[in-house]
């Protein structure tokens, strides 16, 4: 896999990679929304010189920083950051592009003598470092310039049951509403001849092979969590989340594209717009945030059954003892 440009966000001196240096394990760290898995990757990153790779979905868009409750200046001034805010929201941000984002990150940070950091709560991000893409082969210019026409001309329910009508295996995995999906999986049979599904069950090629990384899953109390979920989200509106949302209404993107579903951009906009008043937005919000959050527990627990639970939040024992587990894995 070929690895591009990646902006990255240096809080000290570059120290060239000269060679003899022993290369540290990277660290990978999952964990649901607001359970404090960023503040935990901040102290390693300070503890072992390393730079903090994002591997949370919405945390990549530049417009939405406190809703997605990105790394603030003080956090960014104390260790190297990879893979925040880099993309406009215009653009729709693929598991694809974070592979190969995520293998230049780390090759940079093999070149800076930096340990890296994975940090993040999309569990597929995880799935993609550790097993890899499947081989899909790239889809020509004109095939999908034609699907996203016919995607624009056609709208979601009819491009849906064209997608049926080619692919029916694609079509039953997909929902109707998810125009950015549907079309991929059309672009793909059209340039293929072969169903997505086909190439999905091909294995991929791991960035980061499982046996030399070092694996950690920040599990709290759910009831601790979701009290968490909610002061954070009073917290981001303290901090402006509202101006935030009033810019990016003002982009008028359309609705289907990954930054629009941010958590807490749904309501916040239907309050702005009137539709609702504020209260009820940010119950709503919330209620969004917390479901979300069940839903990445869930998904965590089924996956990430062998790596190591945090579950307490962090202190300064509870990072010996992570620094204990950490150092015992090397």
């Amino acid at each position: 896999m070929g690895v591009g440009p990646v902006r990255c966000v240096f809080a000290r001196r570059r120290v060239r990679y000269d060679g003899r240096m022993s290369v540290p394990k990277p660290i990978l760290i999952a964990g649901p929304t607001a359970s404090g898995k960023s503040a935990l990757a901040l102290a390693l990153a300070e503890h072992y010189r390393g730079v903090i790779i994002n591997a949370d979905s919405m945390q990549v868009y530049r417009e939405l920083s406190i809703l997605t409750a990105r790394p603030t200046p003080a956090e960014l001034a104390r260790a190297a950051h990879c893979l925040y805010g880099h993309v406009p929201a215009r653009e729709a941000y693929s598991a694809g592009r974070f592979a190969t984002d995520a293998a230049a990150a780390l090759a940079e940070a093999r070149t800076n003598g930096l340990r890296p950091i994975v940090v993040g709560g999309t569990g597929l991000y995880f799935k993609v470092l550790l097993d890899g893409l499947s081989p899909i082969p790239d889809v020509p210019a004109d095939v999908r310039a034609h699907w996203r026409i016919e995607a624009e001309r056609l709208g979601a329910a009819a491009l849906h049951a064209e997608l049926a009508r080619r692919d029916p295996e694609m079509a039953a995995r997909l929902a109707p509403g998810d125009r950015q999906r549907v079309t991929r999986a059309l672009e793909v049979i059209a340039a293929t001849g072969r169903s997505l599904a086909d190439w999905q069950r091909l294995p991929g090629q791991p960035i980061v092979h499982a046996d030399a990384a070092v694996k950690l899953v920040v599990m709290p109390d759910r009831a601790q969590l979701y009290r968490r979920c909610d002061a954070r989200f009073d917290a981001m509106i303290a901090a402006g989340g509202l101006d935030e949302i009033a810019a990016f209404r003002a982009l008028e993107l359309p609705p289907d594209l990954p930054a629009t579903r941010a958590l807490g951009v749904g309501a916040l906009s239907d309050h702005l717009a009137g539709r609702i008043d504020l209260a009820s937005a940010l119950g709503r919000a919330k209620t969004e945030t917390r479901q979300y959050a069940k839903r990445q527990l869930t998904w965590l627990s089924k996956h990430m059954i062998a790596w190591p639970p945090m579950q307490t939040q962090l202190s300064e024992t509870n990072v010996q003892e992570i620094l204990s587990i950490i150092d015992g894995r090397d």
